[in-house]
């Protein structure tokens, strides 16, 4: 393998910031090689557009990358990922590409028959991907779908801190918020989009300390870092990697949020 496309930078994609939550564990697996961030912030939020817009930003987006010059691909958005990633292996066979999809397996099976609730953006919860896991894994566990306009803004503008989250959480999950006296009792919550685990603590907040919530970044990581290896594309030196972000909206106010969500 030529040692000049060891040192390409691995592309990690998504709709706004939420993706760092993957570029996250990827980082921490694989620290000696470079990252380039591309948040697509001005067209945000892809969940709620059609598979069709979704997919012809994705594609535009990832022709950049690769006349930039990249070794791999993450598409860390639940949305693109839906839309967009198996056109993508086949229009770029050579590319290691990994694409995110929302934990309900490991959520599904962690203990007996579970209770699950899916939380998702409108696309992701109509989307054919998620239907399929829900078929697959639907008879381990009873499995709720919660559609969540309005969640991944707050994220996207980095106002979890905001006085006006919690009750908009506790109004998007009054069913299964423990200050609801006849709640919908769930075991676990799965965060089918990138951007909600920056929320993990106040979701879970909301739902109670005995809920487990599951995400789907790490094992997208470990997933990226193994096609990587198989292409012979892993770094096998000792130098430190570096991560750059790019945004196509939001200017300096928006990396600096970018690497704020990176070392939280």
């Amino acid at each position: 393998m030529d040692n000049n496309k060891k040192d390409l930078p691995i592309a990690v994609f998504d709709s706004g910031v939420g993706g760092i939550s993957v570029l996250k564990e990827a980082v921490k697996i694989m620290p000696n090689e470079d990252f380039y961030f591309f948040g697509d912030s001005k067209n945000a939020p892809y969940g709620t557009k059609t598979t069709d817009e979704v997919r012809k930003l994705t594609l535009g987006h990832v022709n950049d990358f690769l006349n930039m010059g990249i070794k791999g691909l993450c598409i860390a958005c639940n949305t693109a990922t839906s839309a967009a990633v198996r056109v993508l292996r086949g229009m770029y066979p050579d590319l290691p590409i990994v694409g995110i999809e929302p934990a309900v397996k490991p959520a599904a099976t962690f203990m007996v028959h579970p209770s699950v609730l899916v939380m998702a953006t409108p696309m992701t919860i109509h989307g054919g991907k998620l239907r399929h896991l829900i078929d697959k894994f639907g008879a381990d566990a009873d499995i709720h779908l919660l559609s969540c306009p309005g969640l991944m803004e707050f994220v996207e503008s980095g106002r979890t801190e905001d006085p006006l989250f919690i009750p908009f959480l506790e109004s998007l999950l009054y069913e299964y918020s423990i200050n609801n006296p006849n709640r919908t009792k769930i075991d676990a919550v799965v965060t089918g989009c990138t951007h909600y685990p920056f929320a993990a603590k106040e979701i879970l907040s909301v739902l109670g300390p005995d809920v487990r919530l599951f995400d789907g970044g790490e094992g997208t990581a470990r997933e990226l870092k193994r096609r990587l290896a198989v292409a012979d594309l892993l770094r096998d030196t000792s130098h430190k990697g570096t991560v750059t972000f790019e945004m196509s909206a939001g200017g300096d106010a928006k990396l600096k949020l970018c690497r704020r969500l990176l070392k939280s």
